[in-house]
């Protein structure tokens, strides 16, 4: 008797793997990212990460991007609220310090030298600290900019695709009107606007940059909330913030990790352009684009009939070796994420 009533109660019942509910809330966010390989789970971001650390170009760039990151933290002490909070200086001088001034056989333009292993500008700075020192506002600005734009990219991108309908075509319709124009003359009206600065910058890049991620992201999540790990959260009354966040945008990253990587060295480009025309930091900062701008009367004819090849060389060398590390690591991660497969190689050539 106790068999046949056993029986009877699991008659009628239907189970669903995809909606098993113990499944879905022990799920750790879906943002280990996980595959069946075998017997065997391997995390495939840890996948990714032994890749990347086997990638010796990119193992490269990095190492010159914390290097020059280094250099630039500790180029002069920093201090705080009158506390000083990095007593280092691995810089000579001070960026706007007048070498004339202090010691009177220093001349402006002087070449190259022990004392000075990258020359002297034409007013009379050592351009050695000041390419150090520079990169506080070149580096920082790139990275900045790309943490504002990729946050808020991520969170429009996946409100976006996630509700769709008019939701949808109301916001792409915005960031459709955003790509009419390009982000270079737009953050150029923005600074032409509000003038030179560090947050002006971070701001004119920061304004309209994040649409590039909102579209990615976007079309990413499309994709992704098909899965049958999203109906399931659904199904057991998940909210629609918590499967976004928690189910959804985890595994939707990738692709955006490979565009901001390559978008920090756009956006220092992009620093230096508007310096070097002038619309940069103020026109006495050692930013690396600002730096060249003072001395591009100089390229053609240079003062006493000799060009001073050693005060455009060095900062643009800088601005060249940061992004190309930037380029490296950004391919570095490409490959260990195969974001190929992911839709970021067809939609991460915007800056």
């Amino acid at each position: 008797m106790t068999n046949k009533r056993t029986t009877s109660t699991k008659r009628g019942r239907i189970q669903i793997s995809g909606f098993d509910p113990k499944r879905v809330t022990e799920r750790e966010g879906l943002s280990d990212w996980t595959e069946e390989s075998g017997q065997e789970t391997q995390s495939r971001w840890k996948r990714a990460l032994y890749k990347f650390t086997r990638n010796r170009s990119a193992l490269l760039g990095l190492a010159v991007v914390v290097v020059l990151s280094m250099l630039a933290v500790f180029a002069r002490p920093i201090t705080v609220l009158g506390l000083t909070v990095q007593p280092f200086g691995l810089a000579p001088y001070e960026p706007g310090t007048i070498l004339y001034m202090v010691d009177p056989s220093i001349s402006t333009w002087d070449p190259p030298s022990a004392s000075h292993p990258m020359g002297v500008d034409g007013n009379g700075r050592d351009i050695f600290s000041r390419v150090l020192y520079g990169g506080r506002y070149s580096i920082s600005i790139g990275f900045v900019v790309v943490l504002l734009t990729a946050s808020f990219g991520l969170v429009y991108g996946a409100i976006s695709g996630y509700y769709g309908g008019w939701v949808d075509e109301i916001m792409m319709r915005i960031v459709d009107t955003i790509f009419a124009f390009p982000a270079l003359i737009l953050a150029l009206i923005i600074v032409a606007v509000l003038g030179g600065g560090y947050w002006q910058l971070v701001l004119a890049f920061s304004l309209f940059g994040w649409a590039t991620y909102g579209r990615l992201i976007r079309g990413e999540v499309l994709k992704v909330k098909e899965n049958e790990y999203v109906l399931a959260a659904k199904a057991l009354g998940a909210r629609d913030r918590s499967v976004i966040f928690r189910h959804i945008v985890p595994n939707a990253m990738p692709p955006l990790i490979v565009v901001a990587s390559l978008n920090v060295g756009t956006v220092v480009i992009g620093v230096a352009a508007l310096g070097f025309l002038g619309l940069g930091m103020p026109s006495s900062s050692a930013e690396w684009g600002t730096m060249l701008d003072s001395t591009r009367e100089t390229l053609i004819q240079g003062p006493g009939g000799r060009i001073p090849w050693w005060a455009t060389v060095f900062p643009g060398g800088a601005i060249f070796l940061f992004v190309m590390a930037m380029n490296m690591i950004g391919d570095g991660i490409n490959d260990a994420l195969d974001a190929q497969e992911t839709g970021a190689g067809k939609q991460g050539g915007g800056g």
